[in-house]
């Protein structure tokens, strides 16, 4: 019997996209996280409380979710690599005024133009990453990118964070925009020239609205992000004033967080084609073990570094799996605009999330954020056991 043949090493030539796309995922990732961990210190410079601040969170996030559908189904007629370098320069633009904004209404009008340039960056991201690669390294592309979002944790909110309390936070916003500059300074040199997909129309969005199995991921996906940015979006708060840890092991804690998303990023890339029904219900089962464990651990020395590793692992794994299956169950025509569906509906979940969270701070506590997020999470998670597999598995397209 023949064997396979061996894969051929990755060029250049897709190498170095790949490298762009992924250094530009990192920085919209920055960008979005970035205020959860100078939250506190944001809260302070406009005289607001936490949960005030934390406002700009939801506002956010629900811009992504209301912009997303229009601004794909617009950008769909721009060529790929017009479209990824005008989306870096808004982005870049949108940071700088976040740097200088005098007031937090101002702030969050350029937290706007950041939303604008994110609900269209990850609308095309992955399916633009696929394409750049060969069809047998579809899944490395994804989990490049993924791996952009997890660096984004391991170094970019760390050390937002250690240069917003050094310097201010507002120097945390200068440094993602010169960052943002060689990103789109990369992208013109070594993205390649896409052909132009056929324009998506409003009238196509019944074809993606009868994909039960793609109805069914976007459920999931809501339940997931609610339960995870309950928890997530205070969990600075959480650790200062619940687990009592120094600015130091805060730090710690959230970079050690980013280094678990590593490890789900290789697991997927290693086990998710495999055993995708499986993988994806065992990540969301992750989710909300993490959340749930948040509380009885927080009074242990090392209990929120546990709960970190837990939660960074099974976060990174479900967010990668569930775009991979978006991609694999959807025409190459419709991915892009099924993807920006993903992540409006993913930023609703993160709106949502944020504000149960800030009313729980309100009310019971800070200390029950994760509690809370865990009920909603595990919803999900037998979503996912109970029915969403089985619809996944019924779909005959090749992955």
């Amino acid at each position: 019997m023949p064997s396979a043949p061996a894969k051929t090493p990755i060029s250049a030539r897709e190498l170095l996209p790949l490298l762009a796309l992924t250094l530009s995922a990192f920085l919209l990732n920055t960008s979005e996280f970035v205020p959860i961990g100078l939250l506190t210190d944001i809260a302070e410079a406009f005289s607001l409380s936490e949960s005030g601040a934390g406002l700009m969170v939801s506002i956010y996030a629900w811009a992504v979710a209301l912009l997303s559908l229009p601004l794909m189904i617009a950008a769909s007629r721009i060529s790929p690599k017009a479209l990824i370098i005008c989306v870096l320069a808004v982005f870049a633009a949108g940071q700088v005024g976040s740097a200088v904004a005098p007031t937090f209404e101002l702030l969050v009008a350029s937290r706007l133009v950041v939303a604008a340039a994110h609900a269209i960056f990850w609308s095309v991201a992955s399916p633009f990453a696929v394409r750049v690669a060969a069809p047998e390294r579809s899944s490395l592309a994804m989990s490049m990118i993924v791996t952009g979002t997890s660096v984004a944790m391991i170094f970019g909110l760390p050390l937002g964070r250690a240069l917003g309390i050094a310097l201010g936070w507002r120097m945390t916003f200068v440094c993602v925009a010169a960052a943002a500059l060689l990103a789109l300074l990369a992208l013109l040199a070594f993205f390649p020239r896409l052909k132009r997909s056929e324009p998506f129309t409003l009238s196509r969005l019944p074809e993606l609205a009868h994909n039960r199995p793609l109805i069914g991921l976007y459920l999931a996906t809501i339940l997931y992000a609610t339960g995870y940015y309950t928890g997530y979006s205070y969990i600075e708060p959480f650790l200062q004033q619940v687990a009592q840890m120094p600015d130091v092991l805060i730090t710690a804690a959230l970079t050690i967080f980013g280094v678990a998303g590593l490890a789900g990023s290789w697991l997927f890339a290693r086990f998710f084609d495999g055993h995708r029904r499986a993988f994806l219900s065992a990540a969301m089962i992750g989710v909300s073990a993490a959340l749930f464990i948040l509380l009885p651990l927080a009074g242990w020395v090392i209990g929120p570094l546990v709960t970190c590793i837990v939660w960074g692992i099974s976060a990174t794994a479900f967010n990668v799996a569930a775009q991979a299956e978006v991609i694999r169950i959807t025409s190459e025509e419709a991915s892009a605009v099924a993807m920006s569906i993903f992540s409006g509906l993913f930023n609703v979940g993160i709106g949502t999330g944020s504000i149960v969270g800030g009313v729980v701070c309100d009310g019971p506590g800070v200390s029950l954020v994760g509690a809370v997020g865990g009920v909603i999470a595990v919803a999900g998670a037998l979503y996912c056991v109970m029915r969403l597999g089985s619809l996944l598995e019924r779909v005959g397209k090749a992955a």
